[in-house]
C-alpha cells in the first residue's frame, strides 16, 4: 500500500525538504526590486510622514467626542490653520481626542497664535481651556535625533563588517550587509506608501530590527561554513548546493524564531495600540513587525543567494561545478536527512579519483526509515562497487598464507 504523502510541516520536522533557494534566486531578486522601486517612487513623490519630533511645530489635543475633522477645520479657519494636520483618535478605553498639529510662524507671533487655537478648540469641544493640552517641539531636536541615528547606523555597519570578516570571510560580510540594506530600503518604502508616521520610537525599532535580520543571516552562514568544511571539502557537491542544504537545515529554526518573535509584536499592536489606544506602542510595534518580516525574507532570498553567486566565481568552486556537471551530477538539492545519513554512514571526506562524486539529485528517499528519516543512497553505483572491491582486497591481504604442501612419492 502506498505511503501517504507527507505535508510540508512533516517534511520540515523530519528534515526532508529540498528547496532550491539559490536556483530560484531570480524570483526573489525580482520581487525585492519591484518593492524597492515602488517604494522609491513613493518616497520621491510623497515622502515620509515625519512626526512633530522631526519636523517641529505645535500639537493641541482636546477631548472632543463626536467632533469630525471637517468641523475642526472650520473652527481653525478664522485663525489661519485650516490646512493643519487634524486627527481624531478613538481609543476604546476613553473619550475621543482631537489632535491638531501645525507649524507656527515667527517666535513673536507663536504664543498669541497658540492661545487663539487653544481657545477655538476649547469652544468647539465645549470644554475649558485648561483641558486643551499643548506641546511644542523645535525642529533642532529632530535633527539631532536624525544625526545620531545616522551615526549609529554607520558604526553598526563598520562593526558588523569587521566581525563577519574576522569570523567568516569578507564575501559573507558583503552578502549580509546587502540583506541589511535591502531591509532598510523595503521598510522605508513601506512607511512612505502607507503614510505611517515616523517618530523616535520608529527609529529605535528600526535600529533594533537590523540586529534581528543579521542574527538570522549569521545562523545560516554558520551552517554554510560548517558544511563547507564537511561535505563540500571533498569536492563532491557544488557551493550552491551547499548553501541550499544549509538553508534547508536551518529553515525550521528560522521559521520558529520568526514566529516566536512576531507573536508578541502582534500582541503589542492589537492589545496595546488598538485596544488600549497607546499610539507609541503602535509606532514601535509596526516598525518591528515590518522589520522582522523583511529580515526573515532577506536572510533566505537575498543574503544566501548573493553569497552563492560570489563564491561560485572562485576558481575552486567553478571547477567543482564543471566537473560535476560533466558527470551529470546536477539535480535536486540534498535534503537535511539525506546529508545526515550520508555523512554518518559513508566516508565522504575521502576524495579518491573522483568516481564517488556526491550527486545532489541521486539522494533518493524511499519508504524505509533510518533514525526517523527517509532512506538515502547518496553516492553512485561506481563508488559502491569500488568500496566493496577495496574491502575484499583488504580482507584478502589480512588472510594468513596457505601452508606449503610436502612433496612425496606418487603411488
Amino acid at each position: 500500500m502506498a505511503e501517504a504523502k507527507r505535508s510540508i510541516w512533516q517534511r520540515l520536522y523530519h528534515g526532508e525538504t529540498q528547496f532550491d533557494f539559490v536556483g530560484k534566486r531570480r524570483r526573489g531578486f525580482a520581487l525585492s526590486a519591484i518593492v524597492i522601486l515602488v517604494g522609491f517612487g513613493s518616497l520621491f513623490t510623497r515622502g515620509l510622514n515625519f512626526g512633530i519630533d522631526f519636523e517641529g511645530g505645535t500639537v493641541w489635543e482636546v477631548p472632543a467626542p463626536g467632533v469630525s475633522v471637517a468641523e475642526a477645520r472650520d473652527a481653525l479657519r478664522p485663525v489661519g490653520l485650516a490646512e493643519a494636520r487634524v486627527q481624531v483618535l478613538r481609543p476604546p478605553s476613553g473619550l475621543e481626542l482631537l489632535r491638531v498639529q501645525a507649524e507656527l510662524g515667527s517666535p513673536e507671533d507663536r504664543q498669541a497664535l497658540t492661545n487663539r487655537v487653544k481657545t477655538a478648540l476649547a469652544g468647539l469641544a465645549r470644554v475649558g481651556e485648561d483641558q486643551v493640552n499643548v506641546n511644542s517641539v523645535g525642529p533642532s531636536w529632530g535633527g539631532d535625533v536624525t544625526d545620531k541615528a545616522r551615526n549609529a547606523l554607520l558604526i553598526f555597519f563598520v562593526a558588523i563588517t569587521l566581525y563577519i570578516t574576522w569570523r567568516f570571510e569578507w564575501k559573507m560580510a558583503l552578502a549580509a550587509l546587502s540583506a541589511v540594506v535591502h531591509d532598510i530600503l523595503v521598510t522605508v518604502g513601506v512607511y512612505s506608501l502607507s503614510g505611517f508616521e515616523v517618530t523616535p520610537a520608529t527609529v529605535i525599532a528600526f535600529l533594533t530590527i537590523l540586529g534581528y535580520s543579521l542574527y538570522d543571516t549569521i545562523v545560516v552562514f554558520d551552517k554554510v561554513d560548517e558544511n563547507t568544511r564537511g561535505l563540500a571539502s571533498s569536492g563532491r557537491i557544488t557551493y550552491a548546493d551547499t548553501v541550499n542544504l544549509s538553508m534547508n537545515q536551518t529553515l525550521m529554526r528560522s521559521l520558529n524564531t520568526s514566529l516566536v518573535a512576531i507573536l508578541p509584536i502582534l500582541s503589542v499592536l492589537v492589545i496595546g495600540a488598538f485596544a488600549l489606544g497607546a499610539t507609541t506602542l503602535q509606532d514601535f510595534g509596526l516598525a518591528l513587525l515590518i522589520g522582522l518580516l523583511t529580515g526573515a525574507y532577506s536572510s533566505i532570498y537575498i543574503a544566501s543567494p548573493i553569497l552563492a553567486i560570489l563564491k561560485e566565481r572562485e576558481p575552486r568552486y567553478a571547477s567543482i561545478r564543471q566537473r560535476i556537471v560533466a558527470r551529470g551530477g546536477t539535480g535536486a538539492p540534498l535534503t537535511p536527512a539525506a546529508a545526515a545519513a550520508a555523512a554518518g554512514g559513508l566516508n565522504l571526506s575521502s576524495t579518491g579519483d573522483g568516481e564517488g562524486v556526491l550527486r545532489p539529485g541521486a539522494a533518493k528517499t524511499g519508504t524505509g526509515r533510518s533514525g526517523g528519516t527517509g532512506g538515502t543512497e547518496p553516492v553512485s553505483s561506481k563508488a559502491t562497487t569500488a568500496q566493496k572491491t577495496s574491502t575484499g582486497k583488504a580482507a584478502q591481504a589480512t588472510r594468513p598464507p596457505p601452508r606449503p604442501r610436502k612433496k612425496g612419492k606418487r603411488r
